[in-house]
């Protein structure tokens, strides 16, 4: 799992038919230190996040498993929003 920032979401009029009624994230990956780290992608959203918001998500065939049975083409996911984090 990896910390993300939600910048935007993604709206399309056409696409795969198992992507229908899925909300459509654009991430900022973060580090621990709230710093940007990396590219931004686009996730696909289990969990209801909004822009502006901290997440964490998912890579590779894990990020469809919360749409269980259906199979969402995707390589990343929403799974979580975070409240806060402690470095410690």
């Amino acid at each position: 799992m990896q910390l993300a920032r939600v910048i935007g979401d993604v709206v399309a009029t056409r696409k795969d038919d198992n992507l229908a009624g899925i909300t459509l994230l654009v991430l900022q990956p973060i580090a621990a230190d709230g710093t940007n780290a990396g590219r931004t992608i686009v996730a696909v959203d289990s969990m209801g996040a909004g822009v502006g918001e901290t997440v964490f998500f998912v890579r590779g065939r894990e990020a469809s498993f919360p749409f269980y049975p259906t199979e969402v083409p995707t390589d990343a996911g929403v799974v979580g929003i975070v409240d806060h984090w402690d470095l410690g």
